[in-house]
C-alpha cells in the first residue's frame, strides 16, 4: 500500500480499483493513477494512459451526438471529451463552435433566416447562426450532421437522427452507461470562446459548475475534468473547484512560450495538466514525418502536469506522412502507429476520432 511518503517520492502510484457493477457479486477493474496536483488541492483520481474519444466516436458518427458518445464508450474508452457552448437562456450544449451551419441543419430552417450574422470570435470574423442567439427551445428543433462529409461520407447516412446535446443530458447518459457497462467513463469538459461569452453576459463557468453540483459531480473523486485554450476561464475555474484543470495548448506564436519550462511553471500555478496538440510532442520534418519527439512530456511530468494529446485520425491527411498508406487523402492510414509512438513517449492521454484503434494499440503495448 502506498504511504504519504510514496506519494511524494514519485509523480503517481498505481492502484487496481474495483467498482461495485449493478449486478450483485460482480466486480470491474481499472487501472488508475493516484495523482497529486502541483497546486495545494485535493489528489485526483484519474486514468492512465487514457484513451479519450474525441466530440464522441466521431469518426463514425456526427461528433456531439448522444450516439457519438455511446458509440466511443462501447468501443472501450477511458473518457469522452465535449465542447460547450451556451445558449441564449444560458444553457450549455454541446457544440465544437458556438457558429451552427457546419454541424446542424439550421440552413433548412427559414422561421430563422433572419438570424444569419456575421462576427468576430476569438480573433476570427464568422458568418453564420450562432447558438447564443437561440434559446435552447429553439435550438431543440435543429438536427445534427456530420461536420466532414467530404472526408467522412459515411457519418451522412445518421445526419438529422439526434438534435443538439445539453451539458445535462450528456451527463446522465455518461452515468446510465457507466452503471449498464460496470465501469466508470470520465468526461473531459472544453469550453469553447469562454472569453467572447464572457463579453456578451453569457459567462461558461457559472452554468458549467451550476450543473456539475446538481449532478454532485464537483469532487476530487469525479472523473471529471476542465479543458480550455484560454488561460482566464481555468484560473478562474482553479479558484473555485477541486477537478483537474487542463490548458489547452496549440501550435503556433500564441502558445509557443507557454510550452517552454518558463511557461509550464505557469501552467503549474492554476492548472493540473496540459492538453497539446500532437505535432507539440511529436514534431514533423520538412517531408512531414515524425522522428525524435519533443522535450514537452518530459518537461511537463518534472512539473507533474498530464499530458493528455489531440487529435489522432485515421486518415491520411491527418497522419504523419510516414505513417500514411498510399496516396488518397481520405484513405485510412496507420493510426495505430501513431498512438504508439505517443504512448512511447509518455503521454498520460490520447484524445482521438477513432477509439477502437487507439485501444487496440494500447492493449497491443500492455496499457
Amino acid at each position: 500500500m502506498a504511504t504519504l511518503l510514496d506519494l511524494h517520492s514519485s509523480r503517481d502510484v498505481h492502484l487496481t480499483v474495483v467498482a461495485a457493477t449493478p449486478a450483485p457479486g460482480t466486480v470491474a477493474h481499472m487501472t488508475v493513477t493516484w495523482q497529486v496536483p502541483a497546486r495545494d488541492r485535493t489528489p485526483s483520481l484519474v486514468v492512465t494512459p487514457a484513451i479519450v474519444g474525441h466530440r464522441g466516436a466521431s469518426g463514425h458518427r456526427p461528433e456531439h451526438t448522444l450516439e457519438a458518445y455511446r458509440t466511443a464508450i462501447r468501443m472501450g474508452v477511458d473518457d469522452i471529451e465535449i465542447d460547450l457552448v451556451s445558449t441564449r437562456d444560458g444553457v450549455l450544449v454541446a457544440r465544437h463552435e458556438s457558429e451552427l451551419s457546419g454541424t446542424t441543419d439550421v440552413t433548412d430552417h427559414l422561421e430563422f433566416a433572419a438570424r444569419r450574422d456575421t462576427r468576430t470570435i476569438d480573433r476570427h470574423r464568422v458568418t453564420g447562426w450562432f447558438t447564443e442567439d437561440f434559446t435552447l427551445a429553439e435550438l431543440k428543433s435543429l438536427t445534427a450532421r456530420e461536420r466532414m462529409p467530404a472526408t467522412r461520407p459515411d457519418n451522412t447516412t445518421y445526419n438529422d437522427r439526434e438534435g443538439v446535446a445539453t451539458l445535462t443530458e450528456i451527463l446522465a447518459m455518461v452515468y446510465a452507461e457507466s452503471m449498464r457497462r460496470g465501469r466508470g467513463v470520465g468526461v473531459m469538459i472544453e469550453l469553447k470562446h469562454a472569453a467572447y461569452f464572457d463579453s456578451i453576459g453569457l459567462p461558461l463557468d457559472e452554468p458549467l459548475m451550476a450543473a456539475l453540483r446538481r449532478h454532485d459531480l464537483d469532487q476530487p473523486w469525479a472523473r471529471i475534468s476542465l479543458m480550455s485554450f484560454e488561460p482566464g476561464i481555468l484560473q478562474r475555474l482553479a479558484e473555485r473547484t477541486r477537478l483537474p484543470i487542463i490548458q489547452l495548448l496549440e501550435v503556433g506564436e500564441s502558445h509557443a512560450e507557454m510550452c517552454t519550462p518558463a511557461g509550464l511553471a505557469r501552467i503549474d500555478d492554476y492548472a493540473d495538466g496540459i492538453g497539446p496538440h500532437k505535432s507539440l510532442v511529436l514534431p514533423r520534418d520538412r517531408s512531414g514525418a515524425i522522428g525524435e519527439p519533443s522535450d514537452l512530456v518530459r518537461d511537463a511530468h518534472r512539473r507533474w502536469l498530464t499530458v493528455h494529446v489531440w487529435t489522432v485520425r485515421v486518415e491520411n491527411r491527418f497522419l504523419p506522412s510516414n505513417l500514411r498508406r498510399g496516396c488518397a487523402p481520405d484513405a485510412p492510414g496507420d493510426m495505430a502507429g501513431e498512438v504508439r509512438a505517443l504512448l512511447d513517449v509518455g503521454v498520460d492521454g490520447v484524445i482521438t476520432d477513432h477509439p477502437e484503434l487507439a485501444v487496440a494499440a494500447a492493449r497491443e503495448l500492455d496499457f
